[in-house]
């Protein structure tokens, strides 16, 4: 009986977001991977989101936080019909997006700026007071009893 390596397969399952790709280029769902975006660990508490965002300005923008979900929103191109007679060729999309991140409750959106067609939000993350680890001393059990000294009557 001959056995099954699975190994290359499993080296492209590691998370969900590479099952989802694999996913949308199975079925050429070109949408569902608009816009790109990548994700870093910054430092041990700090994340950056870094979404790619060619042709679009501040004011076709929106990022809200509701319910523990980022969401980043943009607004396409209105007039289609004039754009499509002054373009021969239109490689740089401009259409209409939402792409949600679900945050972990102690990560908090710092900020974001937009330059040179990218996005960055920044994330930080703030553990609460009652979760960090703290130290707790060690009393020794072995104590002597507190004597109080009288006068004899």
């Amino acid at each position: 009986m001959r056995a099954l390596d699975l190994s290359p397969l499993l080296r492209s399952t590691i998370g969900f977001d590479n099952i989802n790709r694999m996913f949308d280029q199975a079925t050429n769902i070109k949408e569902a991977a608009y816009p790109p975006y990548d994700i870093e660990k910054v430092s041990d508490d700090d994340y950056r989101i870094t979404v790619a965002l060619a042709g679009f300005g501040e004011d076709d923008l929106s990022i809200t936080v509701q319910d523990g979900v980022l969401v980043i929103a943009g607004k396409g191109a209105e007039d289609e019909a004039v754009d499509s007679e002054r373009y021969l060729y239109r490689g740089i999309a401009k259409r209409a997006f939402e792409r949600r991140f679900k945050l972990a409750e102690t990560i908090r959106v710092l900020d974001a700026k937009f330059e040179n067609g990218l996005l960055v939000v920044n994330l930080q993350r703030e553990v609460p007071e009652h979760l960090k680890p703290r130290e707790i001393q060690i009393n020794s059990g072995a104590k002597k009893p507190k004597v109080i000294e009288g006068e004899a009557a």
